[in-house]
């Protein structure tokens, strides 16, 4: 009788089977096995490479072997068509880049949004109720939308674009501020956001991708550009907020500090009104 038992022997022939699939990723895959990993067709496959999207396989005897190379291709490749690229657009792109696996890391990074906010979606009566409204106003909404805070999905449904803005606007109304002047100041520090934004992006360009792009974008340093991206998220976030900080500081005093001097010089003239009646 064996002494191996069948669950054993079951164990033993997984093990086999993952290596036997590791040799197979390891020296490459057939078309036929490709288009299973993908989703694709065969047709889509052969399109793509007589575009040019796709570097040939790697012929062994009679057949063509593809690795992990054309698997990060092709993954590039339709993400790049989901962010409404044309075929020729993103052959040049391909041509440009290096590696597909960091071509489609930076091409992530690009596209990922800066805020750590997901959108809602919400009918006109609750957008109205969020901001504290007690029934739709047409005209406010038209003014959201126009200021960009808010996005139209159809069928009375509508996109906030940052909850957050939202919240602060419903937070200003109740300290007495009317909503069409908080959308108004929203409205305003969008466009100084826009000039911040665009200070930002021109610095990495010029500082950072420039650069690269003219030492030929080496194949090596495409990690760099991606991490660079990366990091460009939290510090620009917290640089803006620093200096934000030091305005509103010097902004508040300047103000408050003008009213203050009106309250007591105001003060001082009617003691002296009191004074001369007695």
């Amino acid at each position: 009788m064996s002494d191996v038992t069948e669950s054993e022997q079951r164990a033993a022939s997984s093990e086999q089977q993952g290596d036997a699939d590791a040799g197979q990723a390891a020296d490459g895959v057939t078309i036929d096995a490709l288009a299973h990993r993908t989703g694709m067709t065969v047709r889509n496959i052969r399109a793509y490479q007589s575009r040019g999207l796709l570097p040939p396989p790697e012929v062994r005897g009679r057949t063509g072997y593809y690795g992990p190379e054309h698997e990060a291709r092709i993954e590039l490749v339709r993400e790049l068509q989901a962010e409404g690229f044309n075929l020729e657009a993103i052959k040049r792109v391909i041509e440009a880049g290096g590696p597909s696996a960091d071509v489609l890391r930076l091409t992530r990074a690009v596209h990922e949004p800066f805020a750590d906010e997901e959108a809602q979606i919400v009918t006109g009566a609750d957008l109205a109720a969020a901001v504290g409204l007690a029934e739709e106003s047409p005209k406010l909404l038209e003014k959201a939308l126009r200021s960009g805070l808010v996005g139209e999905v159809g069928e009375d449904r509508f996109e906030i674009r940052s909850p957050q803005l939202i919240a602060a606007g419903a937070e200003l109304a109740a300290l007495g501020i009317p909503i069409e002047a908080g959308i108004d100041v929203i409205a305003r520090l969008r466009r100084h956001a826009d000039g911040v934004a665009r200070a930002f992006v021109e610095l990495f360009l010029e500082q950072v991708w420039k650069p690269f792009d003219e030492a030929g974008r080496p194949a090596e340093r495409w990690p760099e550009m991606i991490d660079a991206i990366e990091r460009l998220r939290p510090l620009a976030g917290e640089a803006l907020l620093a200096v934000f900080k030091l305005a509103m500081t010097d902004a508040v005093d300047e103000a408050f500090g003008r009213e203050l001097q009106r309250v007591s010089r105001d003060g001082e003239r009617s003691g002296g009104r009191r004074g001369r009646r007695r």
